[in-house]
């Protein structure tokens, strides 16, 4: 499932892509995909100018000019993909939205969705979430009330988008990993020092991910050639039986709370 980094690299790869362009044309070939009747998303949808995108967590935002958005979430699956005349992708495609001679494609929502919503509909679906961690405001002294609180395994806590917003399995890994720490370490057990680490590690990871273009293998138009990298700088994640990058140790892949883990059990403590 995409989280933080691969969302905000789809925000700004098609922000330079779709940003101030007129809907054209809708096509909804799921109904199950949208939340309101496919004649009713279409005349709202359809004429519409896309004014922003803004990420919340795992969610896109397309800001439309009429006030109200389109709130995306791709759940396991889901991807998109913008093409000129020439650039057409061989996948079936859920919604479809066609803007002058550029068509971006809403594939693989089998879970996820796209949804017309209103501003107040949106502060709902995100009433939830917990703090962003690479917001100027998310501190350390933050991050320690939170975490001071949390009983659970730090595999479970990091992935819990109440606590924090946007980090799933693949980055919690990598967290651990670069702070030191292994996942089935309780929250409230960290050290001071162990917290400082964590807090480091994840706007360290997650910016990481940011600048190697997310793990997702199918790029966001023809001449994209940035997502999809991270996938072959993951330290630990998927690396089972390879040598650790940090100590030459070997990368274990275990189960944790029904996840699957990675980790180098003699450098992560």
């Amino acid at each position: 499932m995409p989280e933080l980094p691969e969302m905000e690299n789809y925000k700004l790869l098609l922000s330079e892509k779709v940003v101030g362009k007129s809907v054209s044309e809708v096509i909804v070939t799921r109904e199950k995909t949208i939340n309101v009747p496919v004649t009713q998303f279409t005349t709202e949808v359809q004429g519409r100018t896309i004014m922003a995108i803004e990420r919340r967590a795992k969610h896109l935002l397309f800001k439309l000019d009429s006030g109200k958005s389109l709130l995306l979430h791709l759940m396991l699956g889901g991807l998109m993909y913008v093409a000129d005349e020439e650039g057409e992708i061989d996948r079936t495609k859920q919604v479809t939205l066609s803007l002058g001679a550029m068509k971006l494609f809403f594939i693989g929502l089998r879970l996820g969705y796209l949804h017309l919503v209103t501003e107040e509909q949106v502060q709902e679906a995100f009433s939830d979430l917990g703090p962003e961690p690479l917001e100027p405001t998310f501190k350390e002294n933050l991050f320690q009330e939170l975490i001071a609180k949390r009983r659970g395994m730090l595999k479970t806590t990091l992935v819990n988008q109440k606590f924090l917003a946007g980090i799933g399995n693949l980055y919690s890994d990598e967290i651990c990993f670069e702070a030191q720490v292994l996942q089935i370490r309780k929250a409230n057990e960290l050290t001071d020092e162990e917290i400082k680490q964590l807090f480091k590690a994840i706007h360290t990871i997650l910016q990481r991910g940011i600048r190697l273009g997310g793990y997702m293998d199918v790029p966001v138009h023809k001449k994209d050639q940035l997502t999809g990298n991270y996938s072959n700088h993951c330290y630990v994640y998927e690396r089972e039986g390879l040598p650790c990058p940090r100590c030459g140790g070997v990368i274990i892949k275990d189960v944790i709370s029904s996840r699957k883990s990675f980790y180098c059990k003699q450098c992560q403590k």
